[in-house]
Parts: structure tokens; sequence; C-alpha cells
């Protein structure tokens, strides 16, 4: 069970890696901020967030309390980013991301506080 733990919590840390650096140069994203109503510089500080998440949670396979700090700040993220797809009536399909990365980061602090 410790392996498959493992295994999700890099593919997450390297997502955030990949979608923090989404978030600061794709096109794609650039417009995404500009339906949700957000500023350019939230968009600059979401995607800071999501590397820098993404590295805290590689970065606790050495120093454990850092992953679960990195999850909390991204789980936190990922419900901001829920709502807000709730908020602009984004349908389920697209709202279901945010949501399901919230829960898995609830769930690995959960494991690594009470498990690990």
């Amino acid at each position: 069970m410790v392996l498959v733990h493992t295994i999700i919590l890099c593919l997450i840390g390297f997502s955030f890696l990949y979608y923090g650096v989404s978030c600061l140069s794709s096109r794609f994203m650039i417009t995404e901020f500009d339906r949700f109503g957000l500023s350019e510089s939230q968009r600059k500080i979401t995607g800071a967030a999501q590397i820098l998440g993404g590295l805290g949670i590689l970065a606790g396979f050495l120093f454990n309390p850092l992953q679960v700090v990195a999850l909390t700040g991204l789980a936190l993220l990922m419900f901001m980013g829920w709502i807000i797809r709730l908020q602009t009536r984004d349908n389920f399909k697209a709202a279901l991301p945010a949501f399901l990365l919230f829960t898995v980061c609830l769930y690995l602090i959960h494991y690594i506080l009470n498990i690990k």
C-alpha cells in the first residue's frame, strides 16, 4: 500500500508542476482565467503556487512535514478552483478535475498524518 501512495504522490506532484507551468505560459490558461474573471496577477500567483506545491510534494519525501503543508495549500487551491468553476456555471465534467484533486489532496493529508 505504501508503494501505491508513493506513486500517487509522485503523480500529483508532477501534475501540479506541469499545470503550474501551463498556467504561467499557456494561451489556453490565459483565456480560461479571463473567462473566470481573474486577473493576470491571480493567474501568475496560481501558477507559482502550483509549481511550489508540486515541488513541496516531491521534496516532502525527504522532509515529511513539507508534504503536508504542500498538500494543504494545493487542497485549498483546488477547492477555490472548484468554487470558481461552479460560480461560472461550468458543467459537471469541467468542474470535476478540481474537485477530484481537492479530495485526493485531503485523502493524502489524512494518509500521511494518520497512517504513514
